[in-house]
């Protein structure tokens, strides 16, 4: 037995009133018997019952990053351009002209299977806070969802209930939902992921942080009214699931959409009336975390009494208030003088407002109910002191290359083309975008279903190029060469449509990180992700840590999701996938040389899912996209679209199937395996068309910039006609890319 009897004279009064602190309620609370100890050495005592729950909050894996934040600080973070870096709710990055983009993604992932509408809308609710939080106004949200194999007996119920949360939310809050990843593996089966993303617009001279500052400044709770949804959310993202998961519905949240647009508007007006000290969204662990964080990071002491808190249900304990992860709520530290008039406002938006405690100079956090002191801790240690593991990893096996030559394409080029394009992963996603409201605040200016959404900044001519990446399969047969792909995928789609990449957020979802294959993955894709980031200059600036995705031991994929924000000068200039016109030249830029490993042609088509994954050359991705970037502002460019899943011949598909105009192509050159050239899946590529009178000039350019560049053919016609190969009718192919999802979600197929 590890517990200690604590002192008479050394306990709290309020502990005669709550549960005994035995092994069994230590282990309930996700604390291992070690953390224990540590936790009696820090306070010089046994807690009580709401002190237990503040430190299993606070030390969890979702709060307190304690397997990853070793890691993670070799992460780059910084940019001249970069205002504020991982550490608030939200980055920060300057684009100019006094403006900076706020945003940030975040996982909510094991709420989302146990109940996935309201999993799903709370995590997109809770970004949008972390974004408006800083003092930004939401502009876009996007998302990238995992999900089983089609075949599972709950991907259909998922699928649908995550959609119609994430739609649900965004559309009734008024934001438009821009961009985002969907795929199926059956390593998602019993652990789906929900990556959501949001991003916003601020002065850059008025970006408001967490730390609070000044003694005896009120400490204000803002929103709705607190309820026992959510208790312990935290630390269910911070275990594994097993066959008992389906019990864990009571802790997932449940959001209000019309709140919190009334939460949005009262925080922006009562920030411009100059109220606000500092302020920090409840979210993950509620009341707890966000009352210790901002006191912390102002090095002071912050005292709360809880009978001010506004609830919705009667009898709640003071451990169910700090635990409670309620939806639509703030806790901001405000300057005494503007109570009166911060008040009013919130009363006006018909929200709550309560004065639930104050700084103090103590460094203490003290929590009061009742009359009765429920917690007195040490502030700045329940975050500093929190268990940091550098965890036993190993790294992943080398897999064999996969010789194009070895492999025997089992069906010709055009059937290969139209089976692919119709399968659950390449085929189109429009039935889950079209659920989403993407125009609304009239302002986006490129759809989903692009390379990367394009949405203008304000009035013009400034654009945001925003985009989701990762390639989960990649991760797994090499988590370096995966995480630096992931990275440099986001910077290709944003390149693809003329924008700058600026910065990135990333949602790591990784499995068990006691176990050290798992560890090995993380610790493979952060310095896959770093390499990237320092070489292209896309800096990290936010993001989250999900780990324990898996399911009696089974894990998920290593899904590092890289969000990237990238800046156009004029929104105009824009490219599209689209092909524009009949006649022009289409060019293949970078070097093609037929990679199969790890490709959806050789997992689809093939049957085999195996091999290394491609190399990524983070120097030709930089000189390969800066060229495609500068066509694109010369206008020499009418349509560009980067060569990811299914490698050329897909990304043709697109473009084609896209615009309605097909393309005569040439054969494979005599040196390529022919499949392996279409749907190899070679990195730092792309296929750009031009005029035709514009094609020996810029082929020549090329070759005077040292980037391959090859001419494949010419636009028009109706089909994909590739010489030597039997044509494929554009409305064949898009029949075939728009058919599986809507027929599956019907139950048409199975």
């Amino acid at each position: 037995m590890f517990l200690r009897t604590a002192n008479p004279a050394e306990s709290l009064e309020s502990m005669k009133n709550e549960p005994k602190i035995t092994s069994e309620l230590v282990a309930a609370h996700g604390l291992k018997p070690d953390e224990y100890e540590r936790i009696l050495k820090l306070i010089g005592r046994e807690p009580t019952f709401t002190e237990l729950g503040i430190f299993s909050a606070m030390w969890n894996e979702h709060c307190s990053y304690k397997s990853s934040r070793i890691h993670l600080r070799g992460l780059p973070t910084k940019a001249p351009w970069v205002i504020q870096g991982p550490g608030e709710n939200a980055g920060v990055i300057d684009i100019g002209d006094g403006q900076a983009v706020v945003f940030k993604m975040e996982s909510h992932n094991h709420p989302s299977y146990i109940e996935p509408y309201q999993g799903a809308t709370t995590g997109v609710g809770g970004i949008l806070r972390d974004v408006f939080t800083m003092g930004a106004r939401p502009i876009a949200c996007l998302n990238a969802l995992s999900f089983g194999a089609p075949e599972h007996a709950r991907t259909r119920h998922l699928v649908s209930g995550v959609v119609a949360g994430v739609g649900g939310y965004g559309n009734s809050f008024g934001v438009p939902t821009v961009g985002g990843q969907v795929r199926f593996h059956t390593r998602y089966d019993g652990n789906i992921l929900v990556n959501a993303m949001a991003v916003g617009l601020a002065d850059a001279d008025k970006i408001f942080y967490a730390a609070a500052s000044g003694v005896n400044m009120p400490i204000v709770y803002l929103g709705s009214k607190t309820g026992r949804d959510g208790i312990h959310g935290a630390s269910m993202a911070s275990a594994e699931f097993d066959d008992k998961s389906e019990e864990k519905r009571p802790t997932v949240q449940v959001g209000d959409p019309f709140a919190e647009k009334l939460l949005l508007e009262a925080c922006l007006e009562i920030m411009d009336k100059g109220c606000v000290i500092a302020i920090q969204d409840m979210g993950a662990a509620g009341l707890t975390c966000s009352a210790v964080e901002m006191g912390a990071k102002g090095d002071l002491g912050v005292d709360l009494d809880l009978d001010a808190v506004p609830t919705r249900e009667t009898g709640m304990s003071a451990y169910e208030m700090m635990l409670s992860e309620s939806q639509e709520r703030m806790l901001m530290v405000l300057k005494p003088e503007k109570e009166k008039e911060a008040e009013a406002i919130f009363k006006k938006w018909g929200l709550d407002f309560a004065v639930v405690g104050y700084t103090t100079p103590s460094k203490r956090f003290v929590v009061k109910y009742g009359g009765d002191v429920m917690a007195d801790l040490p502030i700045k240690e329940l975050g500093d002191e929190a268990p940091l593991y550098d965890r036993p990893h190993v790294a992943a096996t080398a897999l064999p290359i996969v010789h194009a030559r070895e492999v025997s394409a089992p069906i010709g080029v055009g059937a290969a083309l139209e089976k692919l394009i119709g399968t659950p992963d390449m085929c189109s996603k429009r039935w889950v975008w079209e659920q989403y409201d993407h125009v609304i605040l009239g302002n986006t200016m490129q759809r989903p279903g692009g390379d990367a959404a394009v949405v203008r900044v304000q009035d013009g001519p400034k654009g945001l190029a925003l985009t989701v990446d990762v390639t989960p399969r990649y991760c797994e047969a090499d988590p370096f060469e995966g995480g630096k792909q992931a990275v440099a995928e986001a910077w290709r789609n944003i390149t693809a449509v003329g924008g700058k990449p600026l910065a990135i957020t990333d949602n790591l979802n990784f499995g068990n990180p006691e176990r050290p294959e798992i560890m090995g993955q993380f610790v493979g894709c952060l310095k896959g992700i770093s390499e990237a980031c320092r070489t292209l200059d896309f800096p990290v600036v936010s993001g989250n840590v999900s780990l324990y995705n898996e399911t009696n031991g089974r894990a998920i994929l290593p899904t590092p999701s890289i969000g990237g924000v990238g800046l156009l000068d004029d929104f105009t200039k824009s490219a599209s996938l689209a092909f524009k016109a009949d006649g022009e030249a289409i060019l293949l830029i970078g070097e093609t040389h037929g990679w199969l490993g790890q490709s959806v042609y050789l997992r689809d088509i093939c049957g085999r899912e195996e091999g290394a994954p491609p190399p990524v050359d983070l120097a030709a991705e930089k000189r390969n996209g800066d060229c495609v970037r500068g066509m694109i502002h010369a206008g020499t460019a009418t349509a560009a679209h980067d060569l990811s899943d299914g490698g050329l011949l897909v990304a043709l598909a697109e473009m084609a199937t896209a615009s309605g105009i097909g393309a005569k192509l040439l054969a494979a050159p005599a040196a390529l395996v022919p499949h392996a050239y279409w749907f190899g899946e070679d990195q730092a590529r792309y296929l750009v068309t031009v005029p035709e009178v514009e094609a020996g000039r810029v082929l020549a350019k090329m070759r005077g910039c040292e980037v391959p560049c090859l001419r494949i053919g010419t636009t028009g016609g109706d089909a994909i006609a590739i010489a030597g190969e039997a044509p494929v009718a554009i409305d064949t192919l898009r029949a075939s890319f728009e058919r599986w999802l809507p027929e599956y979600m019907s139950g048409t197929v199975a």
